[in-house]
């Protein structure tokens, strides 16, 4: 069986940066084990599956290279930019993924695809788990929680940036992953974040469109704003374009080709 397969970089305008998300579109679902096996090979964060349901809309899934996940962003980014470019009549995409229910992408009227979310803000701990504070070189001023990530404020730009970390101990935390964030110090941008996934599977994520569904509305109550721009600080590095609007989280970004081809399973 022969299927098409492109890799594009989300969260980025230039090939190298952002995160790049294989996608696949087939008739019907592959089975289980067959796309658990492709996105192993393909080694990438995620790749995203999708099946048409009807016109502009899909179900959509997503795996890691060692699991599906629930929720993925990125992915999500890339296969709305490789549909926006195969159908241009298309002004709404309608993702349908069992986790999150139905996703709703458009192109804004900057030109960014602008993908609807649920809210995922989390909530102050005040028990920080060892694993937490032994596994980062770095103590956390504060520590946030959601169904995602624990969230660990750090209190400048140089501790986000130069923080070591200890996957094996990080692994402990499973299932939940690490992201550090501060407000940001540098022009254009409210906070930045680098994002830990080693309870699965995973090291730093280039770019996380799903955190940011927590992250943009614990900065949007700190610093008093809806509307947020936002840096990933990973090798890579990308962008994300945020509004909070209650209990929906629009996340916003660029995204770029970088490669298009076939694959024989």
């Amino acid at each position: 069986m022969e299927l098409e397969i492109n890799v594009i970089d989300a969260f980025t305008d230039s090939v190298f940066g952002g995160n790049p998300a294989a996608v696949i579109v087939t008739d019907t679902w592959l089975s289980d084990d067959l796309m658990q096996s492709i996105a192993s090979e393909n080694n990438l964060s995620e790749t995203a599956f999708l099946v048409e349901s009807e016109i502009g809309k899909y179900q959509i899934r997503w795996f890691s290279p060692l699991s599906e996940i629930a929720f993925c962003g990125h992915a999500t980014l890339a296969s709305a930019f490789l549909l926006f470019e195969k159908f241009s009549d298309l002004k709404t995409i309608t993702f349908f993924a069992k986790a999150v229910g139905e996703l709703s992408v458009i192109k804004n009227d900057a030109g960014k695809i602008q993908m609807d979310f649920p809210n995922t803000k989390p909530e102050k701990i005040e028990s920080v788990p060892q694993g937490l504070i032994s596994g980062l070189s770095i103590e956390p001023s504060e520590v946030y929680r959601n169904s995602q990530a624990y969230f660990v404020i750090f209190r400048s730009e140089e501790e986000v940036l130069s923080v070591a970390r200890d996957n094996e101990i990080l692994k402990q935390l499973n299932p939940l992953d690490v992201v550090v964030t501060c407000q940001s110090e540098r022009e254009g941008f409210d906070f930045i974040s680098r994002y830990f996934w080693p309870a699965n599977g995973g090291d730093e994520d280039p770019v996380t469109g799903s955190i940011h569904t927590g992250l943009a509305p614990l900065w949007a109550e700190r610093l008093d704003k809806t509307e947020l721009v936002a840096y990933q600080a990973s090798k890579r590095g990308g962008v994300l374009h945020c509004v909070v609007c209650g209990d929906r989280v629009l996340v916003s970004g660029d995204a770029v080709l970088y490669l298009k081809g076939s694959i024989i399973v």
